[in-house]
């Protein structure tokens, strides 16, 4: 199931990174350092959606 995982934390890291990143420049924070914190939120925040996401289609 690690490798599920590990597969699909890329897929879904890489859409929440994405909304986050449109999410800062729509508010208006243009610098780097918003967008490096939305990139990081995006890299954390898919760990445990990308296992969640795993563990259902082990299940089933």
């Amino acid at each position: 199931m690690l490798r599920l995982t590990l597969l699909i934390h890329t897929l879904a890291s890489t859409v929440i990174m994405g909304v986050g990143i449109v999410a800062v420049l729509v508010m208006g924070y243009v610098s780097g350092t918003a967008i490096i914190a939305a990139i990081i939120a995006g890299l954390v925040l898919g760990v445990p959606v990308a296992w969640l996401i795993a563990k259902k289609l082990h299940e089933g």
